[in-house]
């Protein structure tokens, strides 16, 4: 329960790997934003396909890199009305770290996810979908 017990900016792990680095902020909210392009990339292919809605592999690849972009900035909108809210308390929550492209390398990370997402298990789904198809 990492996430629960520390904010982003203060997971040791991520502590001693910015050390090793040389770097100058904690980036495990990247490995998170990352997991939320290639969780649902898998999760939106399964659906694509069983339902079959769209037709042709580039337009699915599209159509799920899309659906995992605009999942990834519906969160940063959530976290910039946190912040909001929150008012000077919100850097804890954002995890931002004086990071002004902070959102934009989330989204970055949610991109990298989905079509590493795409590319790395595209051959076992499919494969996976012959086989329960049988």
């Amino acid at each position: 329960m990492i996430g629960g017990h520390y904010t982003y900016a203060e997971v040791p792990l991520f502590d001693t790997l910015k050390d090793i680095m040389g770097s100058s902020r904690n980036n495990y909210d990247k490995v998170g934003h990352f997991a939320q392009g290639f969780v649902p990339a898998l999760i939106v292919r399964e659906i694509v396909i069983r339902k079959k809605i769209i037709n042709g592999v580039v337009w699915q690849a599209f159509f799920i890199i899309s659906f995992c972009l605009g999942f990834s900035a519906f969160y940063e909108l959530i976290e910039w009305w946190v912040a909001l809210a929150t008012g000077e308390n919100s850097e804890a929550f954002l995890g931002t770290q004086d990071y002004i492209w902070d959102t934009q390398s989330d989204m970055g990370f949610a991109l990298l996810g989905a079509i590493l997402g795409l590319f790395a298990l595209t051959k076992l789904h499919d494969r996976q979908l012959i086989h329960v198809r049988t």
